[in-house]
């Protein structure tokens, strides 16, 4: 094999190199397809030692300062900001304040690179200046439009830029005042001066719900069309699939498998069936995941796309699929009494819950029936009730097995320490015409924790199949709590008359939470709790989840909106064909950092347009009432959350006029003081 170390640094001596990205170079030194990842691990190192760089547009370029590192920009609203290391073999993790005359025109998101002035230390950020942009994050963003001396402008929402932006002549596009727009950057903003771009389209009216949700998806740069090819790929796919080919598969058609998912699913990715074995008494879980690996080829246009959207993304009355819809809603979708390819997990338990033995297949089925949570909660806790006494004895069986299964594990995996935070979701209601009517927070009754026990068992399963074979994969981790975060949620506990024993004991962290469910302090401890733990994160790291107190997790249940489970999926049915899987730590880890930014962009379109909604919905209803309970405290006042209505806002201090009050930031909690 070629020395790429070598190859990469003659390049750079030459006097005609011209910085270019890591694929044209590697085409420009004769590297294969197969060597490619040889190189790629080349550049890796040389970029860690520093004799290498990123430059602007993530081009590869002989070294500059040894003492720049490569990370990620956040901007505050004040204008300075802090840029989070990007994790590259040999560059330690840390954070670095940038003041706002040292950002140049960076903005949230973007890749940079770092004069450090100072480095991190465990108490302290680091100090920097961002010498070059390495890479975009986005050059489209969502704004107002005005006008001003004949001039038109747009008003970036977020308090991204100090100022607004220039974009021509007045009406472009059409464009009339208080219009959301889209606009393309032609030039960035920086401290000093004004940005330029140009309106590429006029999205209506501001302060339009549809509008305002429309924003929030093209401010995030989340895309809501999927390209021709993509969609000629799906229909080929489609046309090309029978029923009656089951080569190579097991046929799981006689079982007695059904599906359970909530009233305005789309898609059904998994399936379950429950027996017990009449000789061992042991139980015989069985998961069935839609296989859409089997129709979705590595490297095609359906792959490309799935890869670069990372994840489906749910809104409110809306979905943005991962896949296009004659795949997720059609081919891959398990509905009831249609012939499905599935990846199967069959796990034997004992009838205490431990597991005995698991088998993976690729597998077809035909689902007996489909349910959605709320017919599976009345049938199970009302067994008297109309829908239980209609149901075939043999499913009615197969939903009492489940239960019982459900609930052995569910208590096998607290005794274990896992941690269950009680943070339930907003709902939104709405009338026949799509209009809001009110909100409630989600329900986690006995239905949804059956489900949830069955797919972390495949899941775990599964994982531990790979790691067993040593075969490097995506896996869901969730580091430890730094020891500081939880001894500050301890003293906030102890001012709230939760007193814990050992601040790193994950029992005593599910004694705390257990104790305050239900109590009207609930949502505050399981909220502080919550800030104190690390994010879940993809990578092929072997590290454990956290929350779950799980040694070996990956996500594999949802493939037609996850892609990290498609990638599992890929090794696993290789596994299952050959005997034999493999997976490289390098592809793994970038794929796993590109997931878990999706996801978060994800989570953050739905946390704004479910807020904005209630928002609208409240706006209405002015002088209305409720019952609340504090979250937060600050100087300035303290935050509140509806007890039954999902909502929460700033109770500002000047309208306290019953009392004085100063604010004691002593107490970790936060306390306000009369006085």
């Amino acid at each position: 094999m070629p020395d790429f170390e070598k190859l990469i640094l003659n390049a750079f001596s030459r006097k005609e190199y011209k910085p270019v990205k890591a694929k044209t170079l590697a085409r420009q030194l004769g590297v294969t397809d197969d060597d490619y990842p040889s190189f790629r691990r080349a550049l890796r190192d040389l970029i860690a030692q520093g004799k290498a760089q990123f430059g602007n547009a993530h081009v590869i370029k002989p070294p500059g300062s040894r003492s720049a590192i490569i990370g990620i920009y956040r901007r505050f609203q004040s204008g300075t900001g802090v840029v989070r290391t990007v994790p590259l073999p040999g560059q330690e993790s840390g954070e670095y304040f940038i003041g706002s005359h040292h950002a140049l025109d960076a903005v949230n998101g973007d890749e940079v690179q770092v004069q450090v002035h100072r480095k991190p230390t465990r108490t302290n950020q680091g100090i920097g200046q961002i010498i070059e942009i390495v890479n975009r994050a986005t050059k489209q963003f969502v704004g107002t439009y005005f006008e001003r001396d004949g001039q038109g402008l747009v008003r970036i929402d977020g308090m991204i830029f100090s100022h607004s932006i220039d974009v021509g002549d007045p009406g472009a596009k059409g464009a009339k005042p208080d219009d959301k727009v889209v606009i393309e950057l032609l030039r960035f903003p920086t401290v000093q001066e004004r940005g330029e771009g140009v309106i590429t389209e006029v999205l209506g009216k501001r302060g339009d719900p549809a509008v305002d949700q429309v924003s929030i998806v093209r401010s995030l740069g989340i895309p809501d069309v999927f390209p021709e090819e993509v969609l000629a790929e799906a229909r080929v796919v489609t046309d090309g699939f029978r029923e009656d080919d089951l080569d190579g598969r097991t046929d799981f058609t006689a079982q007695t498998v059904i599906t359970i998912d909530p009233a305005d699913a789309r898609d059904f990715d998994d399936a379950v069936s429950v027996e017990i074995d009449p000789k061992t008494q042991h139980w015989l879980l069985t998961v069935h995941i839609a296989d859409v690996a089997h129709f979705v080829r590595l490297g095609g246009h359906l792959d490309r796309e799935a890869r670069k959207r990372g994840t489906s993304v749910y809104l409110p009355q809306q979905v943005i699929p991962m896949f296009p819809e004659l795949i997720s809603n059609g081919l891959a979708s398990l509905q009831e009494g249609k012939l499905r390819y599935v990846k199967s997990a069959r796990i034997e338990f004992t009838p205490k819950g431990q597991i005995v033995s698991t088998q993976f297949a690729n597998g077809a089925i035909r689902a007996r029936k489909r349910f959605n949570y709320e017919q599976v909660s009345e049938i199970l806790t009302q067994p008297e009730c109309e829908a239980a006494r209609a149901l075939d004895p043999e499913i009615s069986g197969l939903l009492t097995r489940m239960r019982d299964l459900g609930m052995i594990l569910r208590k096998r995996r607290f005794k274990r320490g896992a941690l269950e935070l009680s943070m339930p979701a907003a709902v939104l209601e709405y009338d026949a015409k799509g209009h809001v009517t009110g909100a409630h927070f989600a329900i986690n009754d006995v239905s949804h924790q059956i489900i949830e026990e069955f797919m972390l068992a495949a899941n775990e399963a599964v994982a531990t199949h790979l790691g067993s074979k040593e075969i490097p994969f995506l896996r869901r981790i969730h580091p430890a709590p730094e020891p500081t975060k939880l001894a500050k949620f301890a003293e906030f506990a102890k001012i709230l008359g939760y007193k814990m024993d050992g601040v790193s004991d994950r029992f005593e962290l599910q004694r705390v939470l257990s104790a305050s469910t239900g109590k009207p302090e609930q949502y505050a401890v399981h909220y502080a709790l919550l800030r104190s733990l690390k994010q879940a994160i993809y990578s092929p790291l072997k590290e454990d989840h956290y929350a779950l107190a799980s040694h070996d997790y990956c996500h594999f249940t949802s493939p037609i909106r996850r892609y990290p489970d498609l990638q599992v999926h890929r090794q696993l049915g290789q596994l299952i064909r050959t005997g034999r899987a493999g997976g490289d730590k390098d592809e793994l880890a970038a794929l796993g950092e590109h997931c878990s930014k999706m996801e978060r962009r994800a989570e953050t379109a739905e946390r704004e347009i479910v807020k904005l909604r209630l928002l609208n919905y409240l706006n209405h209803r002015i002088g209305m009432q409720m019952d609340a309970v504090v979250t937060g405290v600050a100087e300035y006042g303290f935050y509140a959350q509806g007890a039954i209505f999902p909502a929460e806002g700033l109770v500002h201090i000047s309208s306290l006029t019953d009392d004085y009050h100063h604010f004691d930031e002593s107490a970790t909690a936060g306390n306000l003081i009369s006085g």
